[in-house]
């Protein structure tokens, strides 16, 4: 076969799948059909799976160290995450280079669903600060399949399961983000809308902004964080560049380091600041306030 004759041939097989897959595109998954959740031991992914089965569904949870090892550095755990699935929960991998290939071969194994974790704003930050994030949701909407896109805020969570936890265990969180107001959004709201958006008719082609019910600046929060928990907590501005230094001096490689402050000194400048209603729109009932979330995460002693 010569090469224009493979090129042909491989451009028709594709286009054929893609074809069928949007054909496919307005039924939903059956009851019984294969949901697969990647990134299934992170904040998000772990809590879809949980909802999924709490709903009865067939569920595969899939990560680098969860019950169906999952890599996406290395393309022979492809396959046998895809083998049967109809429905995918998406989260992307830290650089964007595979995922067009692993969107290809899900399409062509027979995923007809995807939901997509992005995040708010990634349509005006992506391609500088989340380049994955903006990848996975350009490669699923070309895909011909029935795709539905979150974006949510700055999760609650990272209050307490990840890089603001320490700093507010030692009493003092510093960012570069100044008074803005961020309606932050609790994950257990982001994965009740996930596990609806894989299991319910309605949703084919839509983008989902999600937050919390209302704006709060980081000091508020770290204010409420404190007088919920009993712990001495307190928020100081700081510039992106003594940031970038605090977190290299606590062996953060520079490279996310720099990331991370800009995407912190972006949203400083208010573009995420108003709540949305994305979870309504999905769920039908309003999102959980940060106070909730304070409470609770308190009460399990997250901040000692």
């Amino acid at each position: 076969m010569t090469d224009n004759a493979k090129s042909n041939t491989e451009n028709n097989a594709k286009n054929n799948t893609k074809s069928n897959a949007k054909s496919h595109a307005k039924n939903p998954p059956a009851s019984g059909a294969l949901i697969l959740v990647l990134g299934a031991t992170g904040k998000t992914g772990r809590r879809v799976v949980s909802r999924l089965r709490e709903a009865g569904r067939a569920v595969r949870a899939a990560s680098r160290s969860g019950e169906t090892r999952f890599d996406w550095t290395d393309r022979s755990t492809w396959a046998p995450v895809l083998e049967g699935v109809s429905a995918l929960y998406l989260v992307g991998p830290p650089e964007p280079e595979p995922i067009a290939d692993f969107v290809d071969q899900a399409v062509a194994a027979g995923v007809r669903r995807f939901v997509v974790l992005s995040g708010r704003g990634v349509e005006v930050y992506g391609d500088s600060f989340e380049p994955s994030m903006a990848e996975a949701e350009r490669v699923v909407r070309e895909a011909g399949v029935d795709w539905t896109v979150i974006r949510p805020n700055n999760f609650t969570q990272n209050f307490d399961e990840d890089i603001f936890h320490a700093p507010l265990v030692a009493g003092r969180l510093a960012l570069p983000v100044g008074d803005v107001p961020e309606p932050f959004i609790d994950v257990d709201d982001i994965a009740d809308v996930a596990a609806a958006l894989l299991t319910e008719e309605g949703h084919t082609g839509r983008v989902y902004e999600l937050s919390g019910p209302r704006a709060l600046s980081f000091a508020e929060a770290v204010a409420e964080l404190s007088q919920a928990s009993g712990h001495p907590m307190r928020f100081e501005h700081i510039t992106s560049d003594e940031y970038v230094a605090e977190l290299t001096a606590a062996d953060v490689p520079a490279e996310p380091a720099r990331a991370l402050a800009d995407v912190l000194a972006w949203l400083a400048d208010g573009y995420n600041a108003a709540p949305v209603s994305g979870v309504r729109d999905v769920l039908g009932r309003e999102p959980k306030d940060f106070s909730v979330y304070a409470k609770a995460a308190s009460e399990a002693g997250a901040w000692g």
